[in-house]
């Protein structure tokens, strides 16, 4: 009966949009990364009540324009769509990712440690982040930030001109799933946004991590010996899902490496609310997205929900994006993700970039610990999009789960 269900999922969910999709041909390979935040401009959306909002069972198609009419044929068209998504991600999930202005962004080195100065409302929030160097190569180098940390293996970035630091998110907001916190609303970004107290950690935490890129990119490479046009960001578990939210909403980001993220990550809600023991939409940790989205769309009230997390994923197009399962754990809904990988892959691949996002979801291995059969995939990302190498990533899309 299980077997018959996953079938069932993975068939509707997987394929309902994709018999429409078209291939676009482009004159010139999209950007590998941006020099803004956001390249294109924020949209003004009126978005209906949320019981005047469709239900759509099948995965929304990423490239229908919110009007519901019509789709993206041409990738000039993608930065519209692709802020059509942010703006209900924001209304209906996470809450505000504010803009903040050159002006109120102020950095400096304290040997190699990045301090970074928010000034918003007469208020300032700072954040600090030691870099570490490489032994190899010369500056400028490409930097691997981490949200909270960085679960890949140090192999994975020895010999290699590769920088590291850590986002601290606590800096930002501090909640944690253990020890003590501040309530909603009363996280140090609060002091600067008092009127986004409904906000989840994630818009928070992603805006903190914008704001370390302002920090290198004010500094600039002859200071901080980092080039901004060559970032990654990562993260495991719930810092996967952190580093999903910060590669999707900042273009400045090249590569994101999400590991084993779960659901409110890369796993679509859609899914998972056919799945049973995983981390639903009803069953997830509330610090992290807006309370408004748990009294409004749990149980079939998801079908209502004017996007899944397969286009969180698309967000991320036309930079590089890689997704990192683990179905020894059932919590972490990888039936989910296989299916919202393969819908928001077919964004890369109607711009014809496919070879940029790639899944390996593989088990046989203890919860963010990278097995080494998993390093072939992750070391082909990370020297391709970081270091430039002509590396082959067409092919990494491996799948442990079983179709029946």
């Amino acid at each position: 009966m299980e077997g018959k269900r996953r079938k069932l999922i993975l068939g509707m969910f997987a394929l309902a949009w994709m018999v429409v999709a078209t291939a676009s041909v482009v004159p010139t390979d999209p950007p590998l990364v941006y020099v803004q935040e956001n390249s294109g401009v924020p949209v003004q959306i009126q978005f209906p009540a949320v019981d005047k909002l469709p239900v759509v069972k099948q995965l929304p198609d990423p490239l229908l324009w919110s009007k519901g009419k019509g789709r993206v044929k041409k990738f000039p068209q993608w930065e519209k769509r692709r802020n059509e998504i942010s703006a209900a991600i924001q209304h209906y999930g996470i809450g505000q990712k504010p803009v903040v202005a050159p002006e109120c962004v102020k950095a400096r080195m304290d040997g190699d440690t990045l301090i970074v100065d928010v000034t918003v409302n007469g208020e300032t929030l700072t954040l600090r982040s030691e870099i570490r160097y490489p032994d190899v190569g010369n500056p400028p180098y490409a930097v691997m930030i981490g949200t909270s940390g960085i679960a890949l293996p140090r192999q994975l970035f020895e010999g290699r001109p590769i920088a590291t630091m850590v986002f601290h998110e606590k800096q930002v907001n501090d909640y944690s799933q253990w020890g003590n916190h501040h309530d909603r609303g009363e996280h140090p970004f609060d002091r600067l946004y008092p009127s986004l107290k409904e906000n989840g950690a994630y818009s928070e935490w992603a805006w903190g991590l914008s704001r370390l890129i302002d920090g290198l990119q004010l500094l600039g490479a002859d200071v901080t010996r980092i080039d901004t046009r060559h970032i990654g960001v990562t993260g495991c578990s719930y810092a996967g899902k952190m580093a999903l939210f910060c590669g999707a909403f900042d273009e400045r980001v090249a590569l994101t490496i999400a590991q084993e993220p779960g659901g409110g990550g890369a796993a679509a809600w859609r899914v998972s609310h056919e799945m049973d023991g995983v981390e639903s939409l009803e069953k997830t940790d509330y610090h992290w997205f807006k309370e408004s989205m748990r009294t409004s769309f749990s149980g079939d009230s998801v079908y209502r929900l004017p996007y899944d997390h397969h286009e969180l994923c698309a967000m991320v197009c036309p930079r590089a994006l890689l997704l990192l399962g683990n179905p020894d754990y059932k919590w972490l809904a990888d039936s989910s993700m296989l299916v919202s990988a393969r819908a928001a892959r077919e964004v890369w691949q109607h711009f014809g970039i496919a070879d940029r996002m790639g899944y390996s979801i593989m088990g046989g291995h203890p919860h963010c610990q990278l097995p080494e059969r998993q390093y072939p995939e992750v070391i082909a990302f990370i020297d391709k999009f970081l270091l430039g190498k002509d590396t082959n990533t067409d092919h990494v899309q491996v799948s442990d789960i079983v179709e029946r």
